[in-house]
């Protein structure tokens, strides 16, 4: 509450019993991978499995990824709110600890330091690494359809957009606890749960949850479960606006 109300937290908390938050909405028409225009692969909840799969193998050939492997994605600007200083650190520590086990595509553009420390990573890769420095919303709508799990390891997120992409086209969200993510994900581990949630921006407590993804994507049934699940929950703008008008007419009614 401090970092976003810019000195005003005191009257927030005091005022606070007036305070509603509504999450942001998505548009569902937009985001929808059974009409996207920018996929050659349309899929729904029932032919997720293989939808996504025809996406992924796209990917991997464009960026020569290896497609056994579960692909975890990061998409967004590549600054410290959203955690993306992180970034090349995670990448090398997973791959020394966790193993090569996964293959990491990121895609965005900001910190020129991120940007340098990222592109040199690239000479390391063996087939599970790749950068795309910019942005192309072709390829990000790509990136949330043919991905496996999407990192978004934010140290701010007032409510966040990514995460509710990614769960439409079937992608796991592993996010930090904070914001709108902690409104939005819950952890596989809890009932009915459906994301990959850790606490800090520490590297360790990001690459646990890179364990845990590559550990979960083993699991084909339960990932496949989740995927149904996500792809079922409403975060459309409508839901939203509803909100909003039940609020005013609360207001109007005083």
């Amino acid at each position: 509450l401090k970092y976003m109300s810019n000195g005003l937290e005191a009257l927030f908390e005091y005022e606070k019993g007036k305070c509603v938050g509504i999450l942001n909405g998505i548009d569902s028409n937009v985001w929808d991978p059974q009409t996207d225009t920018y996929l050659t692969h349309h899929f729904g909840v029932n032919d997720a499995e293989a939808g996504k799969a025809r996406n992924k193998m796209e990917l991997c050939e464009r960026f020569n990824l290896d497609f056994q492997k579960p692909l975890i994605c990061f998409i967004g600007r590549l600054v410290g709110e959203k955690g993306a200083d992180k970034l090349p650190s995670v990448i090398a520590d997973s791959f020394r600890f966790v193993g090569r086990r996964m293959n990491f595509l990121v895609l965005g553009s900001g910190n020129p330091q991120v940007e340098k420390d990222l592109e040199e990573l690239s000479g390391q890769s063996n087939g599970d690494y790749s950068v795309y420095i910019g942005y192309n919303e072709a390829l990000s709508h790509l990136m949330y359809a043919g991905s496996d799990f999407l990192l978004m390891p934010s140290r701010v997120e007032p409510c966040g957009l990514n995460q509710l992409y990614a769960m439409r086209y079937g992608t796991v969200p592993m996010v930090r606890r904070t914001g709108g993510l902690s409104d939005t994900v819950i952890d596989f581990d809890e009932p009915n749960g459906y994301g990959i949630c850790y606490n800090y921006t520490e590297t360790g407590d990001i690459c646990h949850g890179v364990w845990r993804s590559v550990e979960l994507y083993r699991d084909k049934k339960r990932m496949n479960g989740i995927r149904r699940r996500m792809m079922q929950l409403d975060f459309d703008w409508k839901t939203s606006t509803q909100k909003y008008i039940t609020e005013y007419e609360k207001l109007v009614n005083k």
